[in-house]
């Protein structure tokens, strides 16, 4: 079928329904071969609090971007490849349900469906697509996957020294590695993660002894049913912004 629809002209309008939608600050979406898969509204767990987000599955890529007008325009556009991407069902908690997470090795993230029906079937896509794509090209799926931050609401404490309490002056970091919240002493050292970033990247102390030793899968997150979590509600917005690729996020 998706074969069939790739040359397609509804496929192609569809398409160039999305781009617009994105205006010039969006990369161009249209290549051969490229399928609209299906799209709609995810909530994304975002450092702060859960944000409503377009998301659209294309047969190669996953993009999504910020709702200015639903339907007619969305800025702070993200592609990400599908070849890269491996997704986790996340268990029912509080107000978050029907939650999964989608892991790449530079970025990974919590979002939520509206129903447990629109998860199933947004998951299944994602993985028909993603499987199809390692099938063409003979790779194998990725091993590596950024860490999911911790929201800065799971944590009024620094999570590793369990000490510095957090507040205006002593602000929130996360460690690149780990995906914890950190304080900033336990958080000065950089390491380069080149599947991140192309400069070393903030660390929290943990993670640096056991990158630097040559630990590095022992220094990796298994928190993923935190994101599961209901968030508490944030005691400030302290959070460090320049600590976060999006400050919206």
């Amino acid at each position: 079928m998706v074969d069939r629809l790739a040359n397609s002209e509804a496929n192609t309008r569809r398409i160039s329904i999305v781009e617009n939608c994105f205006g010039a600050a969006g990369q161009p979406l249209t290549i051969p071969g490229r399928v609209l898969i299906g799209e709609g509204v995810l909530t994304k767990l975002c450092r702060k609090k859960p944000k409503a987000r377009q998301f659209f599955l294309f047969n190669d890529i996953l993009v999504y971007g910020n709702i200015v007008i639903q339907k007619k325009k969305y800025n702070k556009q993200h592609i990400i490849p599908l070849e890269n991407v491996t997704i986790d069902s996340i268990q029912d908690e509080g107000d978050l349900r029907n939650g999964w997470l989608i892991k790449t090795p530079t970025k990974s993230f919590a979002v939520y469906a509206a129903t447990a029906t629109e998860k199933s079937e947004w998951m299944n896509h994602i993985n028909k697509c993603v499987s199809d794509l390692l099938s063409k090209s003979g790779k194998t799926p990725s091993n590596e996957h950024a860490a999911v931050w911790v929201p800065d609401s799971e944590a009024t404490v620094c999570m590793r020294c369990q000490k510095a309490k957090f507040t205006p002056v002593n602000r929130r970091h996360h460690c690149r590695k780990c995906g914890f919240v950190v304080c900033g002493p336990c958080s000065e050292k950089r390491f380069l993660l080149p599947s991140q970033s192309s400069k070393p990247v903030r660390i929290c102390d943990f993670c640096y002894d056991l990158l630097s030793s040559g630990e590095m899968t022992a220094c990796q997150s298994t928190r993923s049913d935190s994101y599961s979590q209901s968030p508490k509600s944030s005691l400030n917005d302290a959070s460090d912004d320049d600590d976060d690729e999006d400050s919206s996020d």
